[in-house]
């Protein structure tokens, strides 16, 4: 038995397909795995890297940055304000992004450079294992 999954943003489907398990950071900072038969869930999601092991085996990782996930009747469905397949992530681009946040944060705590922080670091971890699997 599998999962069937889908990574939807804004703009497009990301990512459908079947999965043998999904672990995923919720807003309240931790990570929830999910496996077929798992409990109807709803909640929100933080800003983190969402693992998608496929019934192929691969792992594929996505940078997720707020959003919703909802888990029924072995279908889960990761609904994000942004996300981005880790190997669509641009490292250079991404290193840029949380150099300019840092060098804010330095000047003022601003809560938008926390933001722009966590997005970077959340693009920079998903590329990381962007070749898993």
């Amino acid at each position: 038995m599998t999962l069937q999954v889908q990574v939807v943003a804004p703009e497009r489907v990301l990512w459908a397909g079947e999965a043998e398990r999904v672990i995923t950071r919720i807003e309240e900072g931790g990570d929830i795995a999910f496996l077929t038969g798992h409990a109807p869930f709803m909640g929100a999601l933080g800003s983190g890297v969402t693992e998608i092991l496929t019934d192929g085996g691969s792992v594929l990782r996505v940078a997720v940055h707020r959003g919703f996930v909802e888990v029924s009747d072995d279908r889960v469905s990761i609904l994000s304000d942004t996300a981005e397949m880790a190997d669509s992530v641009d490292v250079a681009r991404a290193q840029q992004a949380r150099d300019r946040a840092s060098s804010a944060l330095q000047d003022d705590d601003d809560e938008e450079a926390r933001r722009a922080m966590a997005r970077a670091d959340t693009r920079l971890r998903a590329a990381e294992g962007a070749t898993e699997g």
